[in-house]
């Protein structure tokens, strides 16, 4: 089994550069489906979602080369086939993102959907919703695969999203982008994620326009061309980063990071107390001066505070005194980290939507595990800031979206480890 070993206590000092956005790649890495020629894409993570991603597209038949650690080659002529459900499809979370575009290319798809989040906590009822209103058939086979097919082209149509959904923003632009006609998509989700995903696909040909509004309106072409792009730093690892100096009561600067994209986090940590200072692309956080004090977090769709960094401030606030509350309003499952941070003495209760965290107690380290990616990270910061060693299990899921985590906190001054442990046994990876 691997883990993570943090011995914490110790403020973080020094650099961070942020790698390519994570939830861009996830959905710039399927559109290069709908391109009519090879494309480049820079500027990404090196985590196993973009693995998993980049292996699924070879099964459909793209050729998938990785230039260096940050860039890829991928060449989607070759696609002979719309059936995306295998194994690997599976353990991927935004598999969903390949409907959009096997839809967009081919006028069908087949895609299996990753297990416990089909239509629970992570609904795609609005994806479907927009893929019938544009001419396609959908239904789920076996519960666990969705099959789509519009019997030829899609047909662009006007599509009003009963709630704000990034995923289903995102799959509907992927399937209009060559539908016949113009498609408009109201109560749009305005995540930078999703403006980057538009100027990929326009820098491609597309007729893309209001990604980053409320209303997108999107005119199909016949026709994209390859192109080189890069894509946008990681605004949730960036927060992840300024959530964990804080924490530790340290100073870092963040680098590579786009400022806008991390206003409702970082009006958080100054009401807090940080001394934040922007630069074009980065922030120095500057927590060492002051006591931290209270706050209440209301999660919400961009630009409000993003339901990812919600984990990593219930862990910073569980040694802020005084009681601060969290109100989720994006996912009804998120609070599942809770009871590994009572392990470590955090005082947390759950009553629904909020989290009440009476802030200051006592804490402990103790052996903890990540229940999803930011519950994971969210055990990093807890850990960095407790005296003694904690160990992490479930890393798999941290992973997913962090690149080289460990040498990134170490550069920081942090003592974290990777650790193979077989029984009675332990060995450190990448020493």
């Amino acid at each position: 089994m691997e883990k993570f070993v943090v011995t914490g206590g110790k403020p973080l000092n020094g650099d961070v550069n942020i790698s390519g956005a994570k939830n861009a790649a996830v959905a710039i890495i399927p559109a290069v489906i709908l391109c009519d020629e090879p494309c480049q894409i820079e500027n990404i993570p090196n985590i196993s979602d973009v693995s998993l991603i980049s292996r699924i597209l070879q099964q459909l038949g793209a050729t998938v080369r990785r230039i260096n650690k940050s860039s890829l080659y991928i060449d989607p002529t070759h696609i002979k086939t719309s059936n995306a459900s295998t194994d690997l499809v599976r353990g991927m979370r935004a598999s969903y993102y390949l409907l959009g575009a096997l839809l967009g290319r081919c006028g069908n798809a087949k895609v299996a959907l990753p297990g416990g989040c089909n239509f629970g906590v992570r609904p795609i009822d609005q994806h479907l919703k927009g893929f019938e209103a544009m001419g396609a058939g959908t239904r789920l086979v076996d519960g666990a695969i969705i099959e789509a097919d519009a019997h030829g082209a899609l047909q662009g149509t006007h599509i009003y999203l009963d709630v704000v959904s990034v995923g289903a923003t995102m799959n509907i632009m992927l399937a209009a982008t060559k539908a016949l006609g113009q498609t408009v998509i109201e109560n749009a989700a305005k995540e930078p994620h999703i403006v980057d995903l538009a100027n990929f696909l326009n820098s491609m040909g597309a007729d893309i326009r209001g990604a980053g509004t409320d209303v997108i309106k999107i005119r199909g072409v016949g026709y994209l061309h390859g192109v080189t792009y890069s894509i946008i730093p990681d605004q949730i690892e960036a927060g992840t980063y300024m959530c964990a100096a804080a924490a530790t009561r340290g100073c870092i600067t963040v680098n590579n990071i786009t400022p806008k994209h991390l206003e409702s986090i970082t009006a958080k940590l100054r009401e807090m107390g940080v001394k934040i200072t922007e630069y074009d692309e980065a922030i120095k956080v500057d927590a060492t001066a002051a006591p931290l004090k209270r706050c209440n977090i209301k999660t919400m769709p961009h630009p409000g505070f993003p339901t990812d960094c919600q984990p990593q401030f219930a862990a910073l606030l569980m040694s802020v005194p005084g009681t601060s509350i969290i109100n989720e309003n994006v996912w009804d499952n998120r609070y599942q980290y809770v009871g590994e941070l009572t392990k470590m003495g955090a005082q947390i209760s759950v009553e629904g939507r909020l989290a009440i965290i009476e802030g200051g107690a006592p804490l402990t380290a103790a052996p903890v595990k990540a229940t999803d990616l930011r519950a994971g990270a969210a055990m990093i910061v807890a850990a960095l800031q407790i005296s003694g060693t904690t160990e992490i299990s479930g890393i798999q899921y941290i992973e997913r979206g962090y690149e080289d985590v460990v040498e990134k906190f170490r550069a920081l001054g942090a003592d974290i480890k990777k650790v193979y442990f077989t029984g009675d046994n332990e060995e450190e990876l990448g020493a």
